[in-house]
């Protein structure tokens, strides 16, 4: 059910996922996992593409394309991915780079929950002079469940010490959005209306697109039509 207009949530933290939210890694990942695949002799559609790669880990996908191969064999088609993505240059998603550093700086607390691993968050977010943005970071090496479990975003928040309830969470794919949401978060889509669908709260294509103000002890996210608005509230170096 979509919020009535000028719904506003209360919350206290901030958790983004990595890839498609902070770095617009998407053209990087599908052609990853066109090119492996098609040296393995597997040609993958638009909609295969879209099911089995994005918002998932490496190891659901693999096992999603190639399910009659064995452990070994899907184990060394990932890493050949893998090698791949972390080693690829990376830009921002528009806004994202600015608005994680004007949290930063307010004192609100703000985590990582990504279905990346290690080296190529160093390589993606040092590149764009995030590293330091984190007090917590969740990879797909952290917990057993990944998207759309909730595990991902309920280790972030026990990280960050706050409640999923009182988190703002920006998520870009539908697993995502289920695992935020799932775990009790409110959402915020980087993307189309299928993450609405999904759960997020509102929808829109990339943080330029959200009116940010600052307010007493608050900084305010309201999207362009005024439906939804998430206040923050700064922590005890902000405001």
């Amino acid at each position: 059910m979509q919020p009535q207009a000028g719904t506003r949530y209360e919350v206290e933290a901030v958790v983004f996922d990595m890839d498609g939210v902070l770095i617009d890694s998407r053209p990087v990942i599908e052609e990853a996992w066109r090119s492996v695949a098609r040296r393995h002799g597997r040609a993958l559609t638009d909609p295969e593409i879209e099911e089995y790669v994005h918002g998932r880990t490496g190891d659901q996908t693999v096992r999603l394309i190639f399910p009659d191969h064995s452990d070994t064999d899907r184990e060394a088609i990932w890493a050949e991915v893998d090698t791949v993505e972390e080693e690829a240059p990376y830009h921002a998603v528009p806004g994202a780079d600015g608005l994680a550093d004007r949290l930063r700086h307010a004192g609100v607390p703000i985590g990582l929950a990504t279905s990346s691993w290690t080296r190529k968050i160093d390589n993606a977010l040092g590149g764009l002079g995030l590293l330091d943005v984190f007090r917590v970071r969740v990879t797909r090496d952290d917990v057993e469940r990944g998207k759309p479990h909730p595990d991902p975003y309920l280790a972030a928040c026990r990280g960050l010490g706050i409640r999923p309830q009182r988190t703002l969470v920006f998520e870009d794919s539908v697993s995502g959005v289920r695992s935020a949401v799932t775990a009790g978060a409110v959402c915020v889509g980087i993307g189309g209306p299928a993450l609405v669908e999904a759960g997020a709260v509102v929808a829109v294509p990339d943080f330029t697109a959200l009116v940010v103000a600052d307010g007493r002890g608050t900084i305010t996210l309201t999207d362009p039509d005024g439906r939804v608005t998430v206040a923050l509230a700064l922590g005890p170096d902000g405001g």
